[in-house]
């Protein structure tokens, strides 16, 4: 058999480091297709809630002064829901506990041999699982959604590419905040706390369970903010319903940019302390 190995050439640093980080979201692409009964469960599942969120919201919708809570319209509140729940496998909040349980049983010392860093080849494992999502679960919903309820459809052209841009760096932001939670194991060795903590705190604060404009405006904002946890379903959300003007909504995506660069940081950060840990431990 011809067995290739991927390598950084010399001569061609970018090329070789691209084709690498290529070659990471393409297995990570390939790993999660094999699943294929799991994607059509999950995605009748993702359904299924779709249509229990959309009629609470709009019953809530329906008792509101005015019929438009937090801003909001009927079209955009039922399009915020089927969405949501198309980007729920796309963004991956939950599940992810892969790096913590290779900490726990010292399978971790393999990733450290590697040439590449366990951030970057994590990283590229989990674009790739959110580019399958994006293919296959990310649109019945959406579908079924339409089918059923009028949603809102964009009148701005730039709303689409900004969308698209916000769906990548909310990815990016919650691995980040994932590899995070994960790596907490490198001290606790087990992490089902900060993982159960995690699984919580990301539904209610990113925006899953109602759409946080529902919240005070102050709350609303100190969380956007303040912490990472809104861009990773409120702020995509409310750039495809047009919840926002043109400006506002261009500056949420651009406060996801900044989240991705200090979450991506503090990833590689968290990541070298642990390194430095395993070495004082004799690991």
């Amino acid at each position: 058999m011809d067995a290739r190995v991927l390598t950084i050439s010399r001569n061609g640093p970018f090329r070789g480091s691209a084709a690498t980080f290529g070659a990471l979201i393409g297995s990570g692409f390939r790993r999660y297709a094999t699943y294929r009964q799991a994607t059509i469960a999950g995605t009748f599942t993702n359904i299924v809630f779709g249509f229990l969120r959309c009629y609470v919201l709009l019953a809530v919708a329906e008792g509101a002064a005015g019929h438009s809570p937090a801003g909001y319209d009927a079209e955009q509140l039922a399009t915020y829901v089927w969405v949501g729940q198309g980007l729920l496998s796309v963004i991956g909040i939950w599940g992810w506990t892969e790096l913590a349980d290779r900490i726990r049983t010292g399978d971790i010392a393999a990733d450290l041999l590697r040439p590449v860093s366990p951030v970057t080849s994590y990283l590229a494992a989990d674009l790739g699982r959110a580019l399958h999502g994006m293919l296959t679960r990310f649109g019945p919903p959406l579908l079924a959604g339409a089918l059923f309820f009028p949603l809102h459809t964009p009148t701005r052209w730039q709303t689409i590419p900004l969308f698209a841009l916000s769906i990548v760096f909310a990815v990016m932001i919650c691995f980040g905040c994932r590899y995070m939670v994960n790596a907490s194991a490198y001290w606790l060795q087990d992490a089902r706390g900060p993982l159960m903590l995690w699984t919580l705190g990301s539904g209610v604060l990113g925006g899953l369970y109602f759409p946080l404009r529902l919240l005070p405006p102050e709350v609303t904002l100190a969380l956007t903010v303040a912490t990472p946890l809104p861009s990773l379903l409120q702020t995509p959300l409310d750039v495809i319903s047009e919840r926002d003007g043109p400006a506002l909504q261009a500056g949420l995506v651009g406060l996801q940019a900044i989240w991705v660069v200090l979450t991506l940081a503090l990833a590689a950060l968290v990541q070298r302390r642990a390194e430095r840990r395993l070495v004082v431990q004799g690991g």
